[in-house]
């Protein structure tokens, strides 16, 4: 017994030294921490209980069969986050720099699957040079594998990459497919095809920060979430995100204790909206004074930022809050951020979690880049997430409502609960002088006439008590009393039933 208790602490230590003490030092010098201590940052301290440990590769080819390291390449298992369960695999690139084998592959299959089964989240920490070319389709297999556990996996468990060193080719698909991507500054980058294949054959010279870097996919492709400084930051804030979601899509959000008040009243929100109805304000500050303990984690803040998305809790309870940003193109849709907002909603409605909308929208952006790039089939998958989505849905309009803008940002036609408006609210087709022109053509000669003719519009449709007269919204509300209007909603709404007609799926608009 003796003997085989001294080989299994001997097979353990091999297994959590991974690619050797030296590999492991050259990713301290990198930035970078080792598999198992990004493990131990995220996961409650002696919570973490691993799989596989001693699996090994298959492969024989290329002299690989004198080459295999316990685990191969990928720690597996699960844990606790607030003390809630969480699975979750992290990619070791000290091990044949990360890439992925069938054995590699089939480890974090095994994890998915149990995922599904018992309903709690998948995290992935992804470090890996991609698939094993040793191994030639084994490894090609593998990610497919992986690919249709995310599939199955979607809307039903949360899925959350955080990467956090090289994810190429076939490596970036499972983690397009997750909920959310997170990256780390200077140390992570994605990409299908790498800079020496761009160069051979587009001719293009870009280096691997500029094609996949944190930036570039915050900025720019709106692919990652958000970036975080380093590793350490980056498990600090995931923890911190984490405790928003709900275990799987069975479940309700999780109820967190708060001392702030629902009935909590904010007198300096009478003040937010600008007299003037073209100066912009910070709808930030809005969603900060009306979530419990201005606690707001905001997603894709970089990319699209015409919208606001991200998670807040109203007594304890997380919300999912969309909300236009008058600070950035007036607040207008475009393409960018009618993207950025369907996925947001749909993730939102998957998950039980009731979602907030804050609209200050005069329309769709105008132009030709909008038009040739799809904003009609591109504005219509917002609308067809709102439409779609049977989850508490409390709308609050703040200033403008035009046109179809009006109509996609969860209205009480598209199946709104609660549909509220500020006093300075303007629910119309379009804007008073836009609309004049239109509807008096001819009298633009005349100038006084069409001064006139605008206040008239304006005293007719440049206030929320047309649309409430039809019910289309609910009440008038004194801004300061947003934060009580919108928790009575939420409490109103807790048992909410509403089910969409039975069908295999829809056919949203891609």
């Amino acid at each position: 017994m003796q003997e085989i208790i001294k080989r299994l602490d001997e097979k353990r230590a091999a297994a959590r030294l991974g690619g050797g003490q030296k590999r492991i030092d050259r990713q301290h010098e990198n930035g970078k921490l080792a598999a198992r201590e990004r493990i131990e940052l995220f996961l409650d301290p002696g919570s973490f209980e691993e799989w596989d440990m001693f699996v090994e590769h298959g492969c024989t080819e290329f002299g690989m069969d004198k080459q295999k390291i316990p685990g191969d390449g990928v720690v597996t298992g699960y844990g606790t986050v607030g003390g809630r369960l969480v699975f979750v695999f992290s990619q070791d690139f000290t091990v044949f720099g990360g890439s992925l084998s069938k054995a590699h592959a089939d480890k974090i299959c095994k994890i998915m699957d149990h995922a599904i089964k018992v309903g709690a989240p998948v995290v992935g920490l992804n470090d890996s040079g991609g698939a094993r070319i040793q191994e030639g389709v084994d490894s090609l297999a593998g990610y497919a594998d992986v690919f249709q556990r995310n599939v199955m996996a979607s809307g039903v468990i949360p899925q959350i990459s955080m990467i956090m060193g090289p994810c190429a080719g076939g490596a970036v698909y499972s983690p397009s497919m997750t909920d959310f991507i997170f990256m780390v500054k200077d140390t992570s980058y994605m990409f299908v095809t790498g800079p020496e294949v761009v160069k051979t054959v587009t001719h293009e010279t870009v280096t691997a920060e500029e094609l996949g870097g944190a930036k570039t996919h915050t900025h720019k492709s709106g692919v990652a979430d958000l970036a975080f400084e380093n590793d350490v930051e980056a498990l600090f804030m995931l923890r911190r995100f984490v405790n928003f979601l709900p275990a799987n899509n069975r479940e309700k959000p999780p109820v967190w204790p708060t001392t702030d008040s629902a009935e909590r009243m904010v007198p300096s929100l009478d003040t937010l909206v600008p007299d003037d109805p073209n100066k912009p304000y910070d709808m930030k500050e809005l969603i900060i004074k009306i979530v419990d303990d201005r606690n707001f984690f905001e997603l894709q803040r970089d990319y699209a930022a015409n919208i606001l998305i991200g998670f807040g809790r109203m007594e304890g309870s997380t919300v999912g809050i969309v909300a236009n940003q008058p600070m950035v193109l007036a607040g207008c849709l475009d393409i960018d951020s009618s993207k950025k907002a369907a996925r947001f909603v749909r993730f939102c409605d998957a998950f039980n979690i009731p979602i907030v909308t804050l609209v200050d929208v005069p329309g769709f952006l105008p132009g030709t880049a909008q038009e040739y790039g799809g904003i009609i089939k591109h504005g219509a998958k917002l609308l067809y997430a709102y439409a779609e989505a049977t989850v508490p849905k409390i709308t609050l309009i703040t200033r403008k409502a035009y046109g179809g803008a009006y109509d996609v940002m969860s209205s009480k036609h598209l199946r709104g609960d609660v549909n509220l408006a500020w006093p300075s609210a303007e629910i119309a087709v379009m804007g008073s002088k836009g609309a004049v022109e239109i509807i008096f053509r001819q009298d633009m000669a005349d100038q006084e006439k069409i001064d006139l003719r605008t206040q008239e519009y304006k005293d007719r449709f440049a206030n929320p008590f047309v649309a409430g007269a039809r019910g289309f919204v609910d009440d008038v509300i004194l801004p300061h009393s947003t934060r009580k209007r919108i928790c009575r909603s939420l409490a109103m709404l807790k048992n909410k039933q509403l089910e969409n007609p039975w069908r295999k799926h829809g056919n949203i608009p891609l």
